[in-house]
C-alpha cells in the first residue's frame, strides 16, 4: 500500500477548494448507505457527491450528523433534476433538496443534465445565481455540459461555471473538452472514473502500471486522474475499497504510463451523449 497523506486540493474559480477525490453516494440508501457514506467520512473523505435523482438526499444528511465530523470540514454537492428547470422549478427544487439534506448551506450546486430539448437550463442557472447570491449555495457549477452548453452560460451571463462534472475515464478521456475547462478556469469533475462495468481495471496497461508501484488497478487509474489535476468521484459502500481509493498519492505514474492509459481511449460507455441523453 501507499501513504495517502493530505490530499490535494482544487481551488474553484470562485475559491471553494475541493479535494481531488470524493465519495460518490448513487446507489447508497437506506440504513446501510448511512452507514456506508458514514464509513467514508471515517476513512477520510471530506467531498461527498449526491443528487436529487439519487433518491438518498435524507441518507447523505443522516449520514452527516452521525459521522461526528463537523459539517464545516465536509463539502456537499447535490444536484438539480431535470424536473427542476426553470427559475421557480430550480428554487423549488433546491429548497427540498436543502431540506432532505438537513443543512443550511449547500457547498456545490450543479445541473445534473442540460436537458436541451427543455431548453430550460439558463432559467435555472439564473435561479443558482440568485441562490448563491444570497448564501444559501457556496458555489455553482454543472454536469454533462459540452461546450456549447457552456459557451452559452458564460456569454449570456458572464458567469462562469465553477465545476463541470463530466463522464471521464481512461476509455473516455476528454481531452477536447479538458482544454475547454483549463481556458476557462473551469475544474474538471469526472464520474465513473473507474469505468464501472467495463474490462478497464483488467487492461493491460492498466495492470502494468499497478504492478510497476505495487498498488491496485484501481489505485493506478485513480492516480491517472490525480495527475492530470482532475477531482474524480469513486462510489463504493465498502469502506476497504474508499480506503484504497483515497490511498493514491504516495506514488506517481511516468509519463509513459500516463500516455499509456490516455491511450485506452475508446469513447463514451453508457451513450450519455448530453445532446440527446436527457433527464426529464
Amino acid at each position: 500500500m501507499t501513504s495517502s497523506g493530505t490530499i490535494p486540493i482544487r481551488t474553484l474559480n470562485d475559491g471553494l477548494v475541493l479535494p481531488q477525490i470524493g465519495l460518490g453516494t448513487y446507489k447508497l440508501v437506506g440504513d446501510e448507505g448511512v452507514a456506508s457514506i458514514v464509513a467514508g467520512i471515517h476513512s477520510g473523505y471530506r467531498l461527498l457527491d449526491t443528487a436529487a435523482s439519487y433518491d438518498n438526499e435524507g441518507e447523505v444528511g443522516r449520514a452527516i450528523g452521525e459521522s461526528g465530523v463537523a459539517r464545516e470540514d465536509l463539502i456537499i454537492t447535490t444536484k438539480l433534476p431535470g424536473s427542476g428547470h426553470g427559475f421557480d422549478e430550480c428554487m423549488n427544487a433546491f429548497e427540498t433538496s436543502r431540506a432532505k439534506l438537513g443543512i443550511d448551506v449547500v457547498d456545490l450546486y450543479l445541473i445534473h443534465w442540460p436537458n436541451p430539448s427543455v431548453d430550460r437550463y439558463m432559467d435555472a442557472w439564473q435561479a443558482m445565481m440568485e441562490l448563491k447570491e444570497d448564501g444559501l449555495i457556496r458555489s455553482i457549477g454543472v454536469c454533462n455540459f459540452t461546450q456549447e452548453h457552456l459557451t452559452r452560460l458564460i456569454d449570456e451571463t458572464g458567469i462562469v461555471p465553477s465545476v463541470n462534472q463530466v463522464e471521464l475515464h481512461p476509455y473516455f478521456p476528454q481531452a477536447e473538452l479538458r482544454a475547454f475547462h483549463a481556458t476557462h478556469n473551469i475544474v474538471t469533475e469526472c464520474w465513473s472514473p473507474l469505468g464501472r462495468g467495463t474490462d478497464l481495471l483488467a487492461e493491460p496497461a492498466v495492470l502494468a502500471a499497478a504492478t510497476a508501484h505495487g498498488v491496485s488497478p484501481a489505485q493506478a487509474v485513480l492516480r491517472w486522474h490525480t495527475q492530470m489535476g482532475l477531482i474524480a468521484i469513486p462510489k463504493s459502500g465498502m469502506p476497504s475499497r474508499q480506503k484504497e481509493n483515497l490511498d493514491v498519492f504516495g506514488f506517481t505514474l511516468s509519463e509513459d504510463e500516463m500516455t499509456a492509459l490516455t491511450g485506452l481511449e475508446r469513447g463514451r460507455l453508457w451513450g450519455g451523449d448530453p445532446n440527446t441523453h436527457e433527464e426529464l
